[in-house]
């Protein structure tokens, strides 16, 4: 088991197969500091390297999720290159969260705005709490969410999306849900319930079917769409010659639940 890393503004735990990655900052509102994000993927590399952890959870602490970057740790004394190169750890971050190989569950527990949005729909599944609102309010302070506008493009309708960055205005989280963007929203005295129930779940499916399987999502949402037909083709072949593959089948006719090895 590889060692966990020392972080300052995030918790890492794990409990059995699942990881719990907390945005530790809940005075400020758990903003997206340049320390907040370098400690994010030290937290995901280690669930990506960690053969125990099955599924990771996202959340915040205190009463919400992410406010969104926090501008006075990125600006401050930075000259322009230096601030430009800063933005590189939106980057890094959400491409390991694309390329993890194990689902993320954001457990949205509060507000969830600009930076703290593209957070939330970076993760694969999301529950939120029935008083938590979302929102890209950048334009109010003239500038717009341009690091996290390819997550928001792959998550939320276009018009929704051209009005939520244009009037930076907050939407419900029952509002998103009806539009597909929020999976589940409950009361916050069911919050953990309803996130250990999927993570249950999660943990017993083939972590390489999953890994396989996620893998594929993303990549092909970029291919044109006969490059994605033959890709897929290929991932299929490969996902059905593991031994989870036979496994399940197995288990299948045996009229049993199948016992997943991640192989």
């Amino acid at each position: 088991m590889p060692d966990k890393p020392t972080l300052e503004q995030v918790l890492l735990t794990a409990d059995g197969p699942v990881a719990t990655v907390t945005l530790n900052r809940p005075e400020q509102r758990n903003p997206l500091s340049a320390t907040m994000l370098r400690d994010l993927a030290a937290a995901f590399r280690w669930c990506r390297d960690e053969q125990e952890v099955r599924v990771v959870v996202l959340t915040g602490a205190g009463r919400v999720f992410c406010a969104g970057a926090d501008l006075t740790s990125f600006d401050g004394e930075m000259s322009g290159l230096e601030r430009y190169r800063s933005r590189d750890l939106f980057v890094e971050l959400f491409v390991l969260m694309a390329e993890l190989g194990k689902p993320i569950v954001g457990r949205i527990n509060g507000h969830a705005l600009a930076g703290g949005l593209g957070l939330a729909c970076a993760c694969d599944i999301l529950v939120a709490v029935d008083t938590a609102t979302f929102g890209t309010p950048e334009i109010n302070v003239g500038i717009w969410p341009m690091m996290i506008q390819a997550i928001l493009i792959r998550n939320i309708p276009r018009k929704v999306l051209l009005e939520m960055e244009m009037l930076g205005d907050r939407w419900t989280a029952l509002r998103l849900q009806s539009l597909g963007v929020i999976n589940q929203v409950v009361p916050h005295e069911q919050l953990d319930a309803t996130v250990r129930e999927i993570t249950d779940s999660l943990a017993r499916k083939s972590p390489v079917a999953l890994r396989l399987g996620r893998d594929s999502f993303y990549r092909q949402e970029d291919m044109g769409f006969r490059a994605a037909l033959h890709y897929l083709h290929g991932q299929f072949l490969l996902v059905s010659q593991t031994e989870d593959s036979r496994e399940g089948i197995k288990a299948f006719f045996e009229k049993r639940e199948p016992d997943f090895k991640g192989k």
